[in-house]
């Protein structure tokens, strides 16, 4: 894995609303810095990456919290178009980390981490999530929804891996999936009836979700069980921003 693509596309929110310079969440300072530029900095450190592609507003590619970025492209309505617009032109059988641009405390050891358990998955997407109990246990104040799975109960993280030759299948899935979350039938046509009765109750395994995924899909998608929980804390509420500037002044998370 050498190319990362950071999403910072989008259009302003409530988070930023009277906030000058900041097009979106992405620009957004949090503890003096914008949460893209907290987000570029592991991905700029860590020896596992030499190209940073990030994904944002036309008129933000100037912004200095960009700085750190070998590229910037331009965003589109969507996140998924976004992700294509970010896709495009890399080597179609390499695994790309994506990673969303709203997190704060994004470490080199979580990114590593992740980068890791994503090549030697073998999968053409991964998908990066944290136990309940590792989460809690360094972040209890933070909020997720979490899955209950046979495994353990999970929330998923701010990272994916995907290899750009399977994006095409990736997006007909993304859009199948939005337009079945509310209607069971569709619903069961993606995944099953048998795994809409079993999921509410706790009884699919991470295994299992793998393989209803990979089926969905037509390619290899694999969990990313992540033990650093940094990689799932992002900025989505109001509320997440008072929270944010408190855990950036926290000490570091021990690599122990």
């Amino acid at each position: 894995m050498e190319v990362a693509v950071v999403l910072a596309g989008g259009p302003p929110d409530e988070l930023v609303a009277g906030v000058a310079d900041a097009p979106n969440k992405a620009f957004l300072k949090i503890g003096g810095k914008a949460l893209v530029e907290r987000t570029l900095w592991p991905l700029l450190i860590t020896e596992r990456l030499g190209r940073l592609i990030v994904v944002a507003p036309p008129a933000a590619h100037s912004s200095p919290a960009l700085a750190m970025a070998n590229e910037i492209r331009a965003d589109g309505p969507s996140i998924v178009d976004s992700m294509r617009s970010g896709l495009a032109g890399l080597d179609p059988d390499r695994l790309v980390l994506v990673a969303a641009a709203d997190l704060p405390v994004l470490s080199i050891e979580a990114v590593e981490e992740f980068i890791g358990l994503a090549e030697a998955s073998g999968a053409d997407v991964v998908y990066a999530c944290v136990e309940r109990k590792v989460h809690l246990a360094r972040y209890p104040q933070v909020p997720h929804t979490w899955a209950k799975l046979r495994d353990g109960t999970f929330c998923g993280g701010g990272c994916i891996a995907v290899r750009p030759r399977v994006f095409p299948a990736l997006e007909r899935f993304l859009d199948r999936l939005g337009a079945a979350r509310k209607n069971p039938v569709r619903l069961a046509a993606l995944f099953g009836w048998d795994f809409l009765l079993r999921y509410p109750f706790g009884m699919i395994s991470i295994a299992g979700l793998e393989r209803r995924a990979s089926a969905a899909l037509g390619a290899r998608v694999a969990a990313a069980i992540c033990t650093r929980p940094e990689i799932a804390v992002n900025v989505d509420r109001p509320s997440d921003v008072a929270l944010a500037e408190r855990l950036v002044g926290a000490p570091p998370i021990s690599s122990a």
